[in-house]
């Protein structure tokens, strides 16, 4: 096998047919669940004005310092290149949509769904990507412990569905307001002046720029000195408090069970409250396969009005990593019922009729491939797996038959061409038959 002249660009990979299966049962049980509980799907560009990104995930982050994939664009009128950036998550473009298209005038909350590609352009690491897929959910207008508790509710049957939920933990922490947190920030730099030299260089930066990172930093000398350090809920207000013990309650009136994580926080002003992550039980944040939060000051901060929202964002790499490790197999719609093997020029164009009207069935059909010898069609049967197989030789031409072979029995028997539709879909069942109706009827303006 030769070398390829081309190969994937460092940070991707092809998602092949076997991995498909994942995403497209991963995203059939995201589009169920999500039409379920109102929510409308909604595609923001893949690229956004850096502005967008540089706002809605802030200046300070890992991800708009090292990972924003920017582009440049042509110079406008006045010389001025345009910069561009590809999206590294969802909300951010979702929260701009909001404000550009008045979905405030919509009742409120106003809740949407996105599934799709994502691009990060920092150094990929073993399950990190330059390009990834995220689907995401948000909860745009109104503020209310209860939205909180069913957004968490719609994951939880999402990550059910896909049957690996019992391999997760849903972490959660109560982070407060923004004037909570501004008290804690500065009883943290209070902590650590004359230990600066202890935090490794990276660190040393995060308290120059954004203190509250230390708390989920990898680092273990920092980690050491976070365990004496002081403690977020020791400033939180008593209504911070209320509003995290009744989405608890309502948690756990879903059924839901939660684990308090002191240390689970969101770098920016905007973040309010509640943030949740789901980890994986056994490898903690190693292997979380998503997070998520409550963001009321976002749309402010990019040109709107006070608005309150809360979102969760999932990478699917992830979920088919646990699927994977968890057993579990996506469900194979593609397999091939039927292979019709022909020989000569009447015979295949019989065959092109009969592959057309089976397809059009509901069956999975191959058939009428090239000039190939019928051992060599067989051969091919074999290898796509065909649960039968139609031959049609010269012979069957004059006589008006068709051989129909169960290609895992090892049995074949002749019988008259025209019984051979009905035959196949009794073999198959009506209920097994991939058939696609169109059940709404668009009409259109009459004049």
């Amino acid at each position: 096998m030769s070398e390829p002249l081309f190969r994937t660009p460092k940070g991707t990979h092809d998602v092949l047919p076997e991995d498909h299966k994942y995403h497209t049962y991963i995203k059939k049980v995201v589009r169920h669940r999500c039409r379920q509980a109102g929510y409308k799907r909604i595609d923001p560009p893949l690229f956004e004005h850096t502005g967008v990104f540089r706002r809605g995930i802030g200046e300070h982050t890992d991800i708009v310092e090292k990972e924003l994939f920017t582009v440049t664009g042509k110079r406008d009128g006045e010389g001025e290149a345009r910069e561009f950036a590809l999206r590294p998550e969802f909300t951010a473009g979702i929260c701009r949509a909001y404000i550009e298209h008045g979905m405030q005038q919509l009742p409120q909350p106003v809740e949407l769904y996105s599934i799709g590609p994502c691009f990060r352009y920092d150094r990929p690491q073993k399950g990190r990507y330059r390009q990834f897929h995220q689907f995401d959910l948000e909860v745009i207008g109104l503020k209310d412990p209860s939205l909180d508790a069913q957004l968490i509710h719609v994951l939880v049957k999402i990550f059910s569905d896909l049957r690996i939920f019992n391999r997760l933990t849903l972490q959660m922490n109560n982070i407060g307001t923004a004037e909570n947190r501004k008290a804690y920030v500065e009883a943290l730099k209070d902590f650590f002046i004359g230990k600066e030299r202890q935090l490794p260089e990276e660190d040393q930066r995060r308290l120059k720029e954004n203190p509250l990172r230390l708390l989920d930093s990898k680092e273990e000398d920092t980690r050491i000195l976070i365990k004496n350090a002081p403690r977020l809920d020791q400033f939180l207000d008593d209504e911070s408090r209320r509003y995290h013990d009744t989405l608890l309650e309502y948690l756990l009136e879903l059924g839901i069970k939660s684990v308090p994580n002191p240390n689970l926080v969101r770098g920016l002003d905007y973040y309010c409250q509640t943030v949740f992550e789901f980890w994986d039980s056994s490898t903690g944040a190693q292997n979380a396969v998503g997070g998520g939060g409550r963001y009321d000051g976002l749309i402010e901060l990019l040109g709107g009005k006070p608005t309150p929202g809360i979102g969760f964002a999932g990478g699917m790499e992830r979920m088919v990593w646990h699927m994977k490790e968890a057993g579990v197999r996506a469900p194979d719609k593609d397999q091939v019922d039927v292979f019709v093997a022909q020989l000569g020029p009447e015979a295949k164009r019989q065959c092109l009729s009969l592959v057309s009207q089976l397809r059009e069935l509901g069956v999975h059909t191959l058939g009428a491939l090239g000039e190939a010898s019928l051992k060599s069609q067989m051969r091919l049967a074999d290898k796509f797996q065909a649960r039968y197989t139609l031959l049609l030789g010269k012979m069957e031409v004059k006589e008006n038959t068709i051989i129909l072979r169960d290609m895992q029995a090892g049995k074949q028997r002749q019988m008259a061409f025209k019984d051979v539709l009905p035959e196949i879909i009794g073999l198959l069942g009506k209920e097994n038959l991939d058939t696609y109706v169109l059940r709404d009827h668009i009409v259109a303006d009459e004049d």
